[in-house]
């Protein structure tokens, strides 16, 4: 009955959002070149190869390594149609990623599981309309807007993604605390004592050792509860 329901959400949900997803992401692709190509044929404005590539690599440099962080790391909360849907949309660190934790949070789901994948592909949803709704008002109000605000709150505004970030760790962080305390300690250690990784090694290191520590912990968990388990049966 289990393997029946796990095939039939695969048929009926995951192979169509990979299709769609596929084929919306190489057109989005092949479109995001358009704006470049219409300046070089319409005025002319080509820069030297040279200017192109030392540009593309100034921008690897800086944020190649989200590339393999992002999808790694958010992928166990959005799920295959959430993870394409950021992809496309954007915004993913500081407002689709929240959405979908907080949707899940919400409705108490385990992450990783279908329940909590359809839940966050829901709130990646309703996070989109009403980004696109706030834009727009945004585009057509919003430079009215800044110039009524007081300078306290324009630099404000220089905060809030460090408070989205620290939020959503404190709300994983307190589910699993060892988990937490590990990856904070590793990053405090290798800011303020090694001091000699740049930042786009940083964020992979201490990504890819905090799920490397979890891995190892959660299996040897596993292993002396089955152990336990074993051992109750023989006595």
């Amino acid at each position: 009955m289990e393997n029946n329901a796990k095939q039939a959400y695969y048929e009926d949900f995951t192979k169509p959002i990979v299709k769609t997803g596929r084929w919306t992401l190489f057109v989005t692709v092949a479109l995001s070149f358009l704006p470049p190509l219409y300046l070089w044929i319409r005025y002319g404005a080509l820069p030297p190869l040279k200017s192109i590539f030392t540009g593309w690599f100034l921008i690897a440099s800086i944020y190649g390594s989200y590339y393999i962080v992002e999808p790694i790391s958010y992928f166990p909360v959005l799920g295959v149609a959430g993870t394409y849907m950021v992809c496309l949309a954007g915004n993913i660190g500081n407002m689709r990623v929240p959405c979908a934790a907080v949707a899940q949070e919400a409705l108490k789901v385990a992450p990783g599981t279908k329940k909590a994948e359809l839940v966050a592909t829901l709130g990646i949803a309703g996070s989109i309309i009403t980004n696109l709704i706030v834009v727009t008002i945004a585009a057509i109000a919003g430079n009215s807007l800044m110039n009524i605000f007081p300078p306290v709150v324009l630099k404000a505004f220089d905060f809030v993604l460090p408070s989205i970030f620290g939020s959503m760790f404190a709300m994983f962080a307190v589910k699993y605390p060892k988990y937490g305390a590990f990856a904070i300690s590793l990053t405090l250690f290798l800011l303020g004592v090694v001091k000699v990784l740049p930042v786009w090694l940083l964020i992979p290191v201490c990504v890819f050792s905090t799920i490397l520590f979890a891995t190892k912990s959660y299996k040897k968990k596993s292993s002396q509860q089955y152990k336990d388990i074993s051992y109750g049966r023989e006595n």
